[in-house]
């Protein structure tokens, strides 16, 4: 049965320390600002955090790292022009990196949610992201073995919900919305709107009740990408 939070803080109450937490959002499109405030308000700490990139400047996850809340860090560009808390901390010894090709990174999500184990694909082979990993050759070509990523918790934004937890989404805010949502145990997602049973097109609905728990609206969100404008 969906969870309809009453704000930001109950919907990341089931975060406990040592979790594996999904954070959906490419750069600000579909990023969770709020839950992410909330999280680190919450005090959750020893955590293995699943996102695109290592956070931005001194916010959100940038934040959360700088806190030492996370023991790890699964992502695909771990370091960019505003990326100092994640730097100094590895440069310390005091964050784990696992580096995942972007594709790879998406691919592993997905696959986590639709109960496939792992699969072989060729993208790293030949280079140190391939290192103890199972090779095969496959239709003539050398591919790696790669095992999907299953989170405690995901952590994503959506443009609607209806009170089933059915979603849709804003343009490029999707994302890694959607996998991520049907990867994670406990899916928590904010919202601008919460409508009626029936009030979605279905022709809209991007990702299914079934793979949401919490829904929290965040009627004005702190960021939001230029992108996300428009029609759902």
């Amino acid at each position: 049965m969906l969870n309809i939070a009453e704000d930001a803080a109950a919907a990341v109450a089931p975060v406990q320390d040592g979790s594996t937490v999904m954070i959906g959002g490419f750069g600000v499109a579909g990023q969770p600002v709020e839950l992410i405030d909330a999280l680190i308000a919450q005090g959750a700490g020893d955590l293995t955090v699943v996102s695109n990139n290592a956070g931005n400047g001194d916010v959100g996850l940038a934040e959360l790292i700088r806190l030492g809340r996370v023991r790890k860090i699964i992502c695909s560009f771990p370091r960019q022009a505003d990326s100092w808390h994640f730097d100094e901390k590895y440069r310390a010894g005091l964050i784990e990196l696992e580096v995942v090709p972007q594709g790879n990174l998406a691919e592993r999500i997905r696959a986590a949610g639709a109960g496939i184990g792992a699969f072989f694909t060729p993208t790293g082979y030949g280079t140190p992201l391939a290192e103890g990993k199972e090779v095969r050759v496959l239709d003539g070509r050398h591919q790696v073995l790669e095992r999907a990523i299953h989170a405690d918790v995901a952590l994503t934004k959506a443009h609607r919900a209806d009170r089933a937890g059915n979603l849709v989404y804003r343009r490029t805010a999707r994302n890694f919305g959607p996998v991520m949502a049907a990867a994670a145990a406990h899916s928590v997602v904010q919202v601008a709107e919460i409508v009626d049973r029936g009030a979605l097109d279905p022709e809209t609905v991007v990702t299914p009740g079934i793979y949401v728990d919490t829904v929290v609206r965040i009627p004005a969100p702190e960021q939001q990408d230029p992108r996300e404008d428009g029609a759902a």
